[in-house]
């Protein structure tokens, strides 16, 4: 029993040092996951795109 409350006095102490972002930061990181997403499914759309088109013109 002792065991299990020095374990939840552990968690409750490292609870209280997290440090949680702020809205603007929130916001940006979720803009540049967006943008970098989109790039990148562009980037595959194309390369697919002409690998197909290879594929189709040797067979």
């Amino acid at each position: 029993m002792k065991k299990i409350l020095e374990f939840i006095k552990s968690v409750r102490s490292e609870w209280f040092k997290i440090v949680w972002p702020s809205r603007q930061t929130v916001v940006k990181t979720t803009i540049m996951i967006l943008v970098c997403s989109g790039i990148s499914a562009l980037f595959f759309f194309i390369v697919d795109s002409i690998l197909k088109a290879l594929v189709g013109w040797i067979f």
